[in-house]
Parts: structure tokens; sequence; C-alpha cells
């Protein structure tokens, strides 16, 4: 009984000390045992594996992430001027960090076991923030998910896929072998991978780079006027799908590979053979670059 007294009183200190630090919140769950919180004087429950944050900001706050665990990111929009934060995990071999400094955010999942098995070192997280937010996300293996958030981000990821729908601002996506989804994405877009794809679906993005070493990109969309756009794979596919509303000047060129154009009453076929495309749509506005060392480059219209 003694002990759960003093505990206890740890407890009210801790709190009674936290008071005097109103500009910088942090909160550290290191995810204790059932026997550890028995002995502070608290029930056991759940031993820490859900917790739940809520963060008052104001205007555009800037949400920093980093998991090193394994788990799914997942962050979506609202009319609240607050980032509310839904932390799980499947073993006490994790703990998270939350830190509010003004209006940033940070997040972390550490580590607390180092010879934890990966089965035990999932965790996932889930937040929701105001419509105009900066995100800056970071993750091993779990899926990035991102909707209805207007704001710049970075993006990356190892192992994990990246998909975004309907999101606008300056866009930077980094994975080793993550794919990426972007559908109905606004602004610009810079995507840079070792293996994994790109798929761009119904955009309205004025600048887009896109660029893997050897997974396939397809760009599915219209081309605003005066955007460029530049797609390149050392060894994948690279296919686009333009509309007979747009207006684009397109060179498409591979080395060892071949360029496929499936719309030659719009763009005509280049007099060099298979591996060069040079041609323009409409009055040629838009800039579009594609290119590829020795996959196949395809070029269609949509119906």
């Amino acid at each position: 009984m003694g002990t759960a007294r003093m505990g206890w009183r740890a407890l009210r200190s801790h709190i009674h000390l936290a008071a005097w630090r109103p500009h910088v919140e942090r909160s550290m769950l290191p995810v204790l045992g059932a026997a550890a919180f028995l002995c502070s004087g608290l029930p056991a429950v759940a031993a820490g594996r859900h917790l739940e944050k809520h963060f008052a900001v104001n205007a555009r706050p800037v949400v920093v992430i980093h998991n090193v665990a394994n788990g799914r990111i997942e962050v979506k929009s609202s009319k609240n001027a607050a980032v509310d934060v839904v932390a799980s995990q499947t073993s006490d071999k994790i703990g998270f960090e939350m830190e509010q400094a003004g209006d940033r955010i940070d997040v972390t999942a550490n580590i607390l076991d180092a010879s934890a098995q990966p089965r035990e070192l999932e965790a996932s997280l889930q937040l929701t923030v105001p419509e105009e937010t900066e995100l800056q996300l970071k993750t091993e293996t779990g899926l990035i998910y991102v909707e209805q958030v207007m704001g710049d981000m970075t993006l990356e990821s190892v192992a994990g896929d990246v998909h975004l729908k309907e999101v606008s601002g300056y866009i930077i996506v980094r994975t080793t072998e993550g794919s990426l989804v972007c559908t109905q994405c606004a602004g610009k877009l810079d995507f840079k991978s070792i293996s994994g794809g790109a798929q761009v679906l119904q955009p309205a993005l004025t600048n887009v780079s896109l660029f893997t070493t050897s997974g396939n990109i397809l760009f599915d969309g219209d081309f605003v006027r005066t955007g460029l756009y530049t797609m390149k794979s050392g060894k994948g596919l690279v296919e686009v799908h333009f509309s007979g509303n747009d207006s684009f000047d397109l060179k498409a060129q591979t080395a060892m590979g071949t360029v496929d154009n499936q719309a030659a009453a719009y763009l005509k076929p280049d007099s060099h053979g298979v591996k060069r495309l040079a041609s323009k749509v409409g009055q040629g506005l838009a800039k579009v670059e594609l290119s590829s060392y020795s996959g196949t480059i395809r070029i269609l219209k949509r119906d």
C-alpha cells in the first residue's frame, strides 16, 4: 500500500510540474507492462497499447512523424483547429513520444527492445489535422495514406507504399521499394524511388517530376497548360494517357527500349524509328518529357 501511495504522489508531482510548461507539451509512452502499472497504483489496462492525444493549434500547423516501427500512418483532415493522434501497437516493445512546440507537433515511435521480433514492432498512427497542414512523415514498411490535406508535404518510406487522395501543395515523395498512387492531386509533385512505381490519376498538377530506377510509371490525366512534366524510368514502363483537349509538346526517348505510339492520329510518328518521338498536340502549351533506358514508353489517348 505504501508503494502505491509513493507512486501516486510521484504522479501528482509530475502533473504539477507539467503545468509550468505551457508552451511545450511532451508525452512519452514507454509502453510499460502490467506490473509497472500496478506498482504505480494505477490499473493495468491494455499495457499502453492504445493512446489518444489532442493538441490545440492555430492556422496551418506542421506535423512531423517518424515511425521506426512497422505500421500504417493515416492522415485525414477536419474543420477543427486541432491535431488528434491515435496510436496503437501490438506489444510493449515500442514507445511513443509526442511533443508540441507552438503549432508544430512531433510524434516519434521508438523501439525499446532491440531484440524484439518483427511482429512485435508494429505500430500504427491515425491523425486528424486541419485542412491546411504541412506534413513531414517518415516510416519503414507501413503504408502512408493522406486524404484531403492542403499544404506542402514530404513523405518518406523504405518499403511502404504512399497513397494520396485529393491533396494539394508541394508534394515530395521518396521511397526505396514503395510505390506511389496519387489520385486527384494538385500543385507540384516530386517522386523518386529505386524500385517503386508511380501512378498519377486525374491530377491537376502544374509540375510533375517522376523518377524510378526499375519501377513503372503511369500518368492518366490532363496536362495543365504551361505545366512541366518529366517522367523517367531506368528499365520500367512509362505510360501516358492524354485527352484530345490537351495542349502539349512531347519528347519521348529510349536507348534500348521502344516508343509505343498508340495515338498516331494525334502524334505524328517520328522518322527516327521506334526509339524516339517528338510531336505536338494542340498549341503545345505544356511540356512533356518521357524517357526510359531499356523500358517501353507507351502513349495513348483516352476515349
